[in-house]
């Protein structure tokens, strides 16, 4: 007889950036991101931050791991200065590294 417990799904989440058509950057988490950013465009589930800001960009996503290591990443992106996630934007390996080194604490 088959077992019915219960399964437990693991989701893989993940940091995004987005450009606006203003230049400014937003910083989300998603386990989908092309289906976030789908969202987003059309305006009615997404941030409301990004209403009439589009076009938007993906200019930068990472797998992080669980929701909670995606919610301290997000929040630590969000605290750097708009030059320090240019930066970032701009080097992706380093921003890949440094997201790498804050998921594992």
């Amino acid at each position: 007889m088959p077992d019915k417990g219960l399964f437990l799904v693991v989701c893989e989440w993940s940091v995004y950036l987005l450009r606006c058509s203003d230049n400014s950057l937003y910083t989300g988490i998603a386990t989908n991101v092309p289906r976030r950013l789908s969202e987003h465009e059309e305006g009615k589930l997404g941030a409301k931050y990004l209403r009439g800001r589009g076009p938007l960009t993906l200019v930068f996503q990472q797998v992080v791991g669980d929701r909670s290591r995606a919610s301290r990443v997000e929040h630590h992106i969000k605290r750097l200065s708009k030059r320090e996630k240019e930066a970032f934007v701009r080097s992706p390996d380093i921003f890949r590294s440094h997201i790498q080194a804050l998921a594992a604490t």
